[in-house]
């Protein structure tokens, strides 16, 4: 017997018996050898293999649940293997579907449609109103295809027509009489949860204790929020509501009373989604949920997925990103989809339910702090807090996902794609800007520690550290907010005074990205470039005078454009000869296909691990023809390098989830709660967060590697110098372990034609994962 240390030395060894028995007690719904319905050949795009197994297992899941969702990054065709699965499904019948998506890809969507289906009928759902503005669309209002462009023209109807029966047996009955096809409505879940207008619902006395003061209209009282009155100047655009525990000395169970109410006075109307919900019950056969990741949390359009699973006889989650690093990031979404089994796992809706559900599936820790105190039984006082880390358990994957979920992966198309690399830059900062940043982290760290566990402090000091390097002036002084016992009021006290350092210099991570510009530029390569601070310190404007000024021509997406126009934004830019693009990458997150930008620069990351996985494909999707190149630059030894780390951890947890086992991803999670605290601590304690951030990146490219070869790659250990990350056409993966399961992919998909016989013998005994779909049959 070898020498067996760890876990994955006893998985390396007996790979070919755990894969035999994997596939022996877990086979895939629709595994590589199965016949595929003829149906899929009708469509007018011809799926890819991988793309076929996917439609095959959503269609097969069908016929035993009611759920599904299939989990497949940006590019891999999510909108072709839903629709490809509705056909399959309906086996020719006439069928009506709804897909709720982004509002910026509505008209994408049909347009998409109807290069798939053939014979389909698309209509959009605008609104539920039948009047108002005329220079807008409202109703229901079929659209045509005419020269690759979406045109309104054809049947127009309303929501509350399509749901009468009139003379007919039934409402469904009476559409098929007047379509007689498969049809298609799409509606931007923007317009999908719309209700009604509101206003602010408050009292001013005109005498009293309290008069001229903002007062509860239930209790006649001041509304207190943060020890100090709410004033008629702090109601803004959004709702406010009051949560009353007492009422005089009584005690009561908690009720909780709104500020707001419906205005009667603008027009009235329904979220379109409510209205079917209410109104439509089974008059749709299908529903698609794209970018469902987005749909979880506790919002309108949250509870619109809620009330599109229960009204519709099947539903299909699309989405690219499934974890955000967090087990409990599923929590709302897999209620939402599959109620009835959460509720026999024992959860219920709230916060109780998911305290239950992270610490069955998540990773909890427990801070004991034992401080002295005068007391008759103790010397010491005791108290316990108890924080969520990033990471998630593997019963999650075989509890829930495994036969939910279909995983798609960009490596299972890679050979349609053309080559995709990622690297790492770490500029080392100039000599002022150096000591103005350690003068600045010397003054928060003091600051940190002479008030601990205070959030305002923490929250200025990641936001600050992260941004400074960026735009080194006109930050000004930076406060934080503390209560005061004495006074009985909150008072803000001084953390820091940033030096200001000269705007018009250009310093050295600017004179970086401008270098790899005019290097992607001179080889005819346009460049995408994201950045995160866009408002109060907007670094955008900073790099587009830079750019300007170095002859480049830029331009900049703001938030004000249209969300259903930023496409045609992007077209018209390219048709003026622009070069290079600046804009947050939550603006493209999802949906948008930026083929003619090749090149994306992250010259700012954030931390959100959603906008970063989706932000990052947006270049290298189908119909991609040249090499696609992401570059994530940050100034070394600051904040920027320890948030990209700590997101490359967070990367490990999610690909997890998403059917890629990494060789140590969860264990690799450092010991710190969260980000922000993770942060704090490293800059107290100047100790670090485990290992640096291209080591992290670079693991993570290791793991890869043993999947595909590596294309060429120029590597200098010089300081400064770029060093190669990813370098074969694939995600941001943790890769897989050797043995039982690098070679999933092959197993399910098919064999590489270059693969050596040995590597085809061992794919006989690997894991099912990819889209060795839904768990058990």
């Amino acid at each position: 017997m070898p020498q067996l240390s760890t876990i994955y030395d006893y998985m390396r060894c007996h790979a070919a018996l755990l894969g035999d028995r994997i596939l022996e007690e877990y086979p895939a719904l629709q595994q590589f050898d199965d016949a595929v319905s003829p149906r899929i050949k009708g469509l007018l795009r011809t799926p890819f293999p991988a793309q076929t197994i996917a439609i095959m297992g959503v269609a097969k899941r069908w016929r035993k649940a009611r759920t599904a969702m299939v989990v497949a990054e940006c590019g891999t065709g999510k909108t072709l293997i839903s629709l490809g699965a509705i056909d399959v499904h309906c086996g020719g019948s006439p069928f009506t579907a709804l897909a709720m998506v982004p509002p910026h890809l509505v008209e994408k969507w049909a347009r998409e449609a109807f290069l798939t289906v053939p014979g389909l009928r698309v209509f959009l759902i605008d609104d539920l109103r039948n009047g108002g503005d005329d220079n807008k669309c409202h109703g229901v209002n079929e659209v045509r295809l005419r020269q690759g462009r979406i045109v309104r023209e054809g049947l127009r109807t309303t929501l509350s027509e399509l749901r009468l029966r009139k003379d007919s047996a039934s409402a469904r009955k009476r559409w098929l009489s007047l379509c007689g096809r498969r049809s298609l409505f799409i509606v931007g879940r923007e317009r999908a949860k719309l209700g009604y207008f509101w206003r602010h619902a408050y009292r001013v006395p005109g005498s009293g204790p309290y008069v001229g003061c903002v007062v509860n209209s239930d209790t006649g009282k001041p509304v207190i929020v943060n020890d100090s009155r709410l004033m008629a100047g702090d109601f803004e655009k959004i709702k406010i509501s009051e949560t009353i525990e007492t009422r005089g000395e009584k005690s009561c169970r908690s009720l909780h009373c709104p500020l707001w109410q419906a205005d009667s006075d603008k027009i009235r109307r329904m979220a379109p989604i409510e209205f079917i919900g209410r109104y439509m019950r089974g008059w749709f056969d299908y529903a698609i949920c794209d970018e469902i990741h987005q749909l979880a949390g506790d919002t309108a359009q949250g509870n619109a997925l809620g009330t599109l699973a229960s009204c519709t006889e099947r539903i299909v989650g699309l989405t690219g990103t499934l974890l955000g690093g967090y087990a409990d990031d599923l929590f709302n979404t897999l209620f939402r989809l599959e109620a009835r089994r959460m509720k026999e796992h024992g959860y219920e809706w709230g916060t109780t339910g998911r305290s239950s559900f992270i610490q069955d599936y998540g990773v909890l820790e427990t801070i004991t702090k034992v401080e002295p105190a005068n007391n008759a039984c103790s010397k010491a006082k005791t108290t316990s807090t108890v924080r969520r880390k990033p990471g998630a358990s593997p019963l999650l994957f075989g509890e829930f996902l495994m036969q939910l979920c279909a995983f798609v992966f960009l490596e299972d198309i890679s050979g349609e794609l053309p080559s995709y690399e990622e690297t790492y830059l770490s500029v080392p900062m100039d000599p002022p800007m150096r000591e103005a940043y350690h003068e600045l982290e010397d003054e928060i760290r003091k600051a940190l520690k002479a008030h601990r566990g205070n959030r305002s402090v923490l929250s200025i000091m990641l936001n600050t550290l992260l941004v400074y390097p960026d735009h080194p002036y006109g930050l000004g002084t930076l406060y934080g907010k503390e209560f005061d016992p004495e006074l009985k009021r909150t008072v803000r006290f001084v953390i820091a005074e940033p030096r200001d350092l000269a705007e018009d210099g250009v310093y050295s991570k600017e004179r970086k990205l401008v270098e790899e510009i005019k290097k992607e530029l001179a080889e005819g390569r346009r460049c995408q470039v994201f950045a995160v601070y866009t408002t109060k310190h907007d670094v955008t404007a900073r790099l587009r005078r830079i750019l300007d000024n170095e002859g480049i021509r830029t331009a900049v997406l703001r938030a004000s454009v249209d969300t259903s126009k930023r496409e045609a934004w992007y077209a018209r830019q390219v048709k003026d000869g622009i070069q290079v693009v600046i804009c947050h990458p939550k603006l493209v997150e999802t949906g948008l296909d930026l083929l003619d930008f090749p090149t994306i620069l992250f010259y700012e990351s954030g931390y959100s691990l959603h906008t970063l996985r989706q932000a990052s494909r947006r270049s290298w999707r189908i119909g991609q023809r040249r090499p696609v190149r992401v570059k994530f630059l940050c100034y070394e030894g600051t904040m920027q390098t320890s948030c990209l780390r700590l997101m490359g951890k967070k990367l490990l947890v999610a690909l997890t989830m998403e059917g890629k086992f990494a060789g140590e991803g969860l264990q690799s999670i450092d010991e710190d709660d969260d980000m922000l605290s993770a942060m704090a601590r490293e800059l107290v304690q100047r100790n670090g967060i485990g290992e640096t951030a291209d080591a992290v990146w670079k693991a993570l490219n290791l793991e890869h590697q043993k999947l595909f070869p590596a294309t060429s790659v120029h590597t200098d250990d010089a300081p400064g110098s770029e060093e190669s990350i990813f370098t074969d056409a694939q995600d941001h993966p943790a890769g897989l372990a050797e043995g039982v399961f690098d070679t999933a992919p092959i197993l399910v998909f098919g064999r590489r034609p270059e693969l050596p016989a040995g590597r085809r013998r061992r794919a006989k005994a690997a894991v099912p994962e990819q889209a060795s779909l839904f768990g058990l049959q």
